[in-house]
């Protein structure tokens, strides 16, 4: 039964497993590289529940109970006595790669290890780990107290039981899982990253500007926000890097990241967080930067 969940990272991504998971009853501890980084994450997800309580999700005293089972810490040996690890880093392999081997030194035999890649094989994650059996998906959606989706991912190696109980925690959590096979981007990022790809393309070959690009896939088809609003929101290194595994994972030049994607990386336009991407945050509306 699972009753503590370790989450590694205290990011955007990090905190936001924390929160659901804490709210949903279960012990936490959360973990990064530093005390400041752990506790920034620990205050993001105070302010985002105290939202909540405005909006009447939650109550005052639900927030409260919830942010008292959410403890934080740079040491993995905190992780002992966890039923199930999440690890939510960046989006690099190699990085994801030794946060998994020094981890597994510290876990008890009978927890279960889980990664929130949002692309990377799992299978290939799990093998570097002391329990391919007890290894698998766990990719939640951002931002994660909002959005309902939990893609379950088994790697060639995972056992039933494992996925089984897996997937409870994800209901628990109130999020509607899926299942996708262990191939790369899985699905929502397969589907969605070569359309964002292909809007930076209209826009790179000039079909387009910034505004209209978005304005005609936001009215022309339904969606919350356009294609370069949205990669802005999820980060323009993550896009890319998204990107890179699909076509180095299929080989088609159809994955192929637009060269304007990789220049904006390449300045440091990552969007959202850096406050520029293809959209300019420094005032109080956001303004097309091409």
């Amino acid at each position: 039964m699972i009753k503590k969940i370790g989450v590694i990272g205290a990011g955007q991504m990090g905190a936001g497993i924390a929160h659901v998971a804490a709210l949903s009853g279960f012990e936490v501890i959360m973990s990064d590289i530093s005390m400041d980084r752990a506790n920034t994450g620990l205050t993001l997800i105070s302010k985002n529940m105290e939202r909540q309580v405005k909006k009447e999700v939650i109550t005052g005293a639900e927030k409260d109970a919830a942010l008292a089972r959410i403890k934080t810490t740079t040491k993995f040996k905190d992780f002992g006595d966890c039923d199930l690890v999440v690890e939510a880093a960046t989006e690099t392999l190699d990085l994801k790669l030794k946060i998994l081997g020094e981890v597994c030194k510290e876990l008890s035999e009978k927890a279960i290890l889980t990664t929130n890649t949002s692309s990377i094989s799992i299978t290939r994650l799990g093998a570097a780990t002391d329990r391919p059996e007890k290894f698998m998906g766990m990719h939640f959606m951002n931002p994660v107290p909002l959005m309902k989706l939990v893609e379950l991912i088994p790697g060639i190696a995972t056992d039933q039981k494992t996925f089984d109980m897996v997937q409870s925690v994800a209901k628990k959590m109130g999020k509607t899982p899926t299942t996708s096979k262990d191939f790369p981007g899985f699905l929502a990022n397969r589907i969605l990253m070569p359309m964002i790809n292909e809007a930076i393309f209209a826009l790179y070959e000039g079909v387009g500007s910034v505004e209209a690009i978005d304005t005609t896939m936001k009215l022309g088809t339904n969606q919350p926000m356009g294609p370069l609003t949205l990669a802005d929101f999820i980060g323009l290194d993550t896009c890319l890097a998204i990107m890179q595994v699909l076509y180095n994972g299929f080989s088609d030049s159809k994955y192929r990241p637009c060269p304007l994607l990789i220049k904006y990386v390449e300045a440091g336009w990552l969007g959202r967080k850096s406050g520029k991407g293809f959209y300019d945050y420094s005032g109080d509306a956001p303004i097309p930067t091409r």
